[in-house]
């Protein structure tokens, strides 16, 4: 019945998977139509960086669910601490956190960029843009999250199957 139940759950995922896969190919459309768009508007330099920016997109969205990832961790650390912990290590959690803060606030800074383009393009196709940038990274994140709950439950399903005799 579990097994049943795990292989339920991998299927809809994979279902899941391929409609955000589906909805990522329409994103690049539109990518590429902003593109052309702005490729016409902009110097070839800004255009340039444009392109520098929406290739390097996914590993700033990379980069900051690691990072989220990593501060979490050393937040419920921190939460952890009581009187018996040594005051070395205390110091050392703040550091790693503090450090962690920052490289996070980088990041996002990375993410936000690009005020080069307000001044070629109209308020609405500034909007369309922002709202490209926003689907691509919700769709990135959609799309990590799916392929590690895909290779968790693979994970469980193949330990369960070995389990049983």
């Amino acid at each position: 019945e579990l097994i049943c139940s795990l292989r339920s759950k991998l299927q809809t995922l994979c279902e899941d998977r391929e409609l955000v896969l589906s909805e990522a190919r329409d994103c690049a459309e539109r990518g590429q139509e902003l593109e052309a768009m702005v490729r016409d508007l902009c110097k070839p330099n800004e255009f340039e960086r444009y392109m520098m920016f929406i290739g390097d997109l996914e590993k700033v969205v990379s980069l900051l669910l690691c990072l989220s990832s990593r501060l979490a961790r050393v937040q419920n650390a921190m939460r952890r601490i009581d009187g018996n912990t040594d005051a070395e290590e205390k110091q050392s959690l703040n550091e790693r956190h503090k450090l962690l803060s920052r490289q996070r606030e980088d990041a996002k800074d990375l993410k936000e960029n690009l005020g080069i383009l307000a001044k070629y393009l109209s308020d609405q196709q500034l909007q369309d843009y922002r709202r490209f940038v926003q689907v691509k990274t919700s769709l990135l994140i959609e799309q990590k999250d799916i392929e590690e709950q895909i290779k968790f439950f693979e994970e469980q399903l193949e330990n369960l199957e070995k389990s049983i005799p």
